[in-house]
């Protein structure tokens, strides 16, 4: 039943932003590929206009904390969340726990890993995997194009405090003892996480910033401030982030639909997933028209997806 379907999709595989779900599946030793974790999060079914200005192709009231707790919980694995206390406790947290193991570090400010050449500036939320802490030396696979990356201790502290993540509810947060507590097929895992999925479609019934807009009411908004012309903060999210991220999700998600034959609801992902990806082009010309167009056009696939998953 999915084979048609998967015939006429081509799905993405290339760079992109997915270093949570990079981090997690470096961490989980091959039980699960990048792809699926990120299919797991819940992160492709949704759309939020945050604070009413932050676009993300992303659920209302979602963020990757509550999505990584979710694809851990649907794989059957465990791990051990701390986070808080002073500098010296969290690297002294860090330095015994990656003794037994890898260690997902995370959300950090992006702008602080000073290793990176052209480091951004402002606080850009990043997932890293701690592999050692070697004397005053932190080193990590930065799933940004970084592997075996080195940082001073004290740097990457600073780094991982993730002052400014607006997401983080206490600093220096860490997921580490990676453990399997209940076998779960990938299959299984896939086919329990629908129900997650239509419920994030489901906008209004999480916490979410005062002025946030979820589906096609945020989709309408973001479309009626293209036509006043985007303002330059929100067209660099949009171009260097958002639509790199949120085109990629919806291929995966367009992928593992169609593999477990929920074929109506593949292809609607996957006009989503080329709606959201044509973006980039007019974002980057400042054809702010066509833009709008695009986002009106996107607005009531999400109603459909939901109607698709049941």
């Amino acid at each position: 039943m999915s084979a048609g379907v998967l015939a006429g999709m081509v799905t993405y595989v290339g760079s992109g932003p997915y270093c949570y779900a990079n981090s997690v599946a470096m961490a989980l030793a091959g039980a699960a590929t990048p792809d699926l974790v990120e299919f797991l999060t819940g992160s492709a079914f949704g759309f939020e206009l945050l604070g009413g200005t932050l676009p993300l192709f992303d659920p209302y009231g979602w963020d990757p904390e509550a999505g990584l707790d979710q694809a851990l919980d649907l794989l059957g694995f465990a791990c051990d969340r701390t986070d808080g206390g002073t500098p010296a406790d969290a690297l002294a947290r860090l330095r015994a726990a990656v003794a037994d193991g890898p260690v997902v570090a995370g959300p950090l400010d992006m702008g602080l890993l000073l290793y990176q050449p052209g480091t951004p500036t402002g606080v850009i939320d990043h997932y890293v995997l701690v592999l050692g802490v070697d004397g005053d030396t932190v080193r990590l696979h930065d799933p940004h194009g970084h592997p075996y990356a080195t940082l001073p201790a004290d740097a990457f502290v600073t780094a991982w405090r993730g002052a400014g993540v607006p997401y983080l509810t206490a600093e220096y947060r860490m997921r580490s003892g990676f453990r399997t507590v209940r076998a779960v097929s990938a299959d299984a895992a896939r086919h329990a996480s629908l129900a997650y999925a239509a419920a994030w479609l489901s906008d209004g019934h999480r916490p979410a910033p005062p002025g946030t807009l979820g589906g096609a009411a945020g989709l309408h908004r973001l479309a009626d401030q293209a036509d006043a012309g985007l303002p330059d903060d929100t067209r660099a999210h949009f171009t260097y982030f958002a639509v790199r991220c949120g085109a990629r999700r919806l291929s995966d998600a367009a992928r593992h639909l169609a593999e477990l034959g929920r074929t109506d609801a593949a292809a609607t992902a996957d006009d989503q997933a080329r709606l959201v990806g044509a973006l980039q082009y007019p974002l980057v010309t400042g054809d702010d028209a066509a833009v709008a167009a695009i986002l009106r056009d996107l607005a009531p696939t999400y109603a459909t997806l939901r109607a698709a998953l049941g």
